[in-house]
């Protein structure tokens, strides 16, 4: 599953996204609900007024009395009765019709029908009005109002009709509160847990930093139990887990360095009194199977020694470490030869890289005849490739190859390649660099080895 782009990785950073995505999703429903709530009030405010008129010329109206259409009493603002549907003129006004319907319910006054329209006409600002703009936080060019005039029907064929200062439809000024509100609460609410996120991710980091240098090294620092409690009981659990391991670990190199030990004595006594025999093929071949035994023991200490070496780490230049273990080769009479390259400065363990080149270039000389050697800069690895001339391995055996005791061929003749301890001691090598073994066969025939470490 692919990661999101933006989206955090660290603990702490998802837990504040998240509530950082609640609290404004909390604040947008907030928002909505209260312009909902104000558009609502402002529309009973522009409707009351008018609705009040129609309300009261109805109650004081005279008994049986009947206006001619046009008809007006004194004052512009006063509500008249007509006969037949009134002529209004004006843009529709759908929203105050429905608000005026359900505020005459409200009272319990019987309405047949109601039409109202907003009239362009502006109309100077009141004092009053003036002022209750200004509380609402309306600027001086909102100070314009309309004219609302409403119609109601209260008996088949009769209505009145009442008119009332309006003000314009303003957007609702909430963009800037919602963001000053939201910007407030993510300072009350995401600086304490921003504070409880690195108290808590500290430790974290330390137990995250104390696992790598483990995987690394083999060896590493115990955790200082700190935090929240499930944190130090999370670290309690590893410095216990660490000091298991470590303790199996000292007890495996004391085992190992044991059976070393007793198996060199009787090797060594082997080899004095193989020099006593008299038959001088009798003797080689004796003195031949005590050096595979010697070199057998040394590999199978090597591989599980790996991932605990002693030998500290320095900047190498890794094309001269090559040429110097290709010249040990050539004066032994090996068909060994270096491709000259640039100079590829790595930080390892050079005993180590020198023993894993070794065994490569063993490998090619004995299965395939010759091992041309080669060290190269791809992207930030440096590479040093051993390519022979021999059948190469098929592809469903690589992965097997790297297994310890595994050969080509099944004899353990060391003539045709010992105990098939190399490339798995090469593999653990890498694995404690940071690096790679690559096994590849080569287009032309023959097989490619290569150590690739960063640079």
């Amino acid at each position: 599953m692919s990661r999101l782009r933006f989206w955090p990785q660290s603990l702490v950073g998802q837990i504040i996204a998240l509530v950082a995505i609640a609290l404004f999703v909390a604040q947008a429903i907030n928002f909505g609900l209260l312009l909902r709530e104000r558009q609502r009030l402002e529309l009973t405010g522009q409707t009351a007024p008018a609705v009040y008129r129609v309300v009261d010329a109805l109650d004081s109206r005279p008994e049986r009395r009947v206006e001619r259409e046009g008809a007006r009493q004194r004052g512009r603002m006063r509500a008249r009765f007509v006969t037949g549907a009134p002529r209004l003129t004006g843009d529709p006004r759908p929203d105050v019709e429905r608000r005026a319907t359900v505020m005459f319910e409200d009272i319990g006054l019987r309405i047949l029908a109601v039409r109202a329209v907003q009239n362009s006409e502006i109309m100077p600002v009141r004092r009053w009005e003036r002022i209750r703009m200004r509380a609402n936080g309306d600027g001086p060019h909102d100070h314009n109002v309309g004219l609302l005039t409403l119609a109601a029907e209260y008996e088949p064929g009769k209505w009145v009709v009442a008119q009332a200062r309006s003000g314009a439809d303003r957007p609702a000024r909430f963009g800037g509160w919602l963001v000053g509100q939201t910007l407030i609460l993510y300072v009350i609410v995401l600086l304490p847990l921003l504070w409880i996120g690195s108290r808590l991710a500290r430790p974290l980091k330390q137990l995250t930093r104390s696992a790598q240098q483990f995987a690394r090294t083999g060896a590493a620092d115990p955790v200082d139990e700190r935090g929240p409690g499930d944190v130090r009981d999370l670290t309690l659990a590893f410095n216990a887990m660490r000091a298991r391991i470590i303790a199996m670990f000292d007890e495996k190199d004391r085992m190992l360095g044991a059976i070393g030990h007793d198996l060199r004595t009787p090797l060594a006594s082997l080899r004095v009194r193989a020099e006593s025999v008299e038959d001088d093929g009798e003797r080689a071949r004796m003195s031949e199977t005590i050096d595979e035994m010697n070199r057998m023991l040394e590999d199978i200490l090597s591989l599980a020694r790996a991932g605990r070496s002693t030998e500290a780490a320095q900047k190498v230049d890794l094309a001269a470490l090559a040429d110097a273990v290709v010249e040990d080769f050539i004066e032994l009479g090996s068909p060994v030869d270096l491709v000259e390259g640039e100079r590829a400065v790595a930080f390892v363990r050079p005993q180590q890289i020198r023993r894993a080149l070794r065994n490569l270039i063993e490998n090619a000389v004995v299965y395939g005849d010759r091992a041309h050697v080669s060290v190269l800069h791809e992207g930030g690895m440096i590479r040093i490739a051993v390519a022979d001339e021999g059948p190469g391995i098929a592809q469903d055996r690589m992965a097997e190859m790297l297994e310890p005791f595994t050969r080509l061929e099944g004899s353990r003749n060391r003539e045709t390649g010992g105990a098939g301890l190399g490339l798995a001691l090469v593999r653990a090598i890498m694995a404690e660099h940071q690096g790679e073994l690559r096994l590849a066969n080569r287009p032309r025939g023959g097989l490619e080895a290569s150590l690739v470490l960063p640079a």
